[in-house]
């Protein structure tokens, strides 16, 4: 199924932003590993510069230790990516193909586009998504998470039952 526009991530955007933003994180990591920066005017630098390119709040990426994580690549990917967009009316079938579809891992990867090369990667605005659209029934812990039975023994909530959860109808366990 094919998500309204404004549901899918704007990725022909990131795109555009993709490869100024991996070269400003690599100067800047080449200038460290030269200069240093210990009172942090070039980290300060780089994140103005990345907050005038993408509008976002750099201090929830790590512009420092990137290699730590998931590397430079995956870090300039999630930077030059727009946020998720709050969307009205989101359908049970749109619901559902984002909790079925989008969240799901893939190991299909015979995609050479900038798509393909970061589809693994979209799981986090899609759960962004979900925490903006659904800010009253969002709770990644609880519904996408192992949970606890009453005598203990761990379960997962089925698909449908994460659907429920985040339109708020029917029971749970």
């Amino acid at each position: 199924m094919k998500l309204r526009k404004e549901i899918e991530p704007q990725l022909e955007i990131a795109e555009k932003l993709y490869s100024e933003i991996l070269k400003s994180v690599m100067e800047y990591a080449d200038f460290c590993d030269e200069n240093g920066d210990e009172e942090n005017i070039a980290y300060q630098k780089l994140e103005e510069k990345l907050h005038i390119l993408t509008r976002k709040d750099m201090t929830q990426f790590n512009l420092l230790e990137w290699w730590e994580e998931e590397g430079v690549e995956v870090l300039a990917f999630r930077i030059a990516l727009p946020d998720p967009l709050i969307v009205e009316n989101i359908t049970k079938e749109e619901l559902s193909e984002i909790i079925c579809s989008r969240l799901q891992w893939s190991d299909d990867f015979d995609d050479d586009s900038f798509k393909g090369e970061f589809n693994l990667y979209l799981d986090e605005y899609y759960y962004n998504f979900l925490k903006l659209n659904f800010k009253k029934t969002y709770n990644y812990s609880k519904i996408f998470c192992a949970q606890k039975n009453k005598d203990k023994s761990l379960f997962e909530l089925t698909d449908e039952e994460k659907i429920k959860k985040l339109r708020n109808d029917g029971k749970f366990r």
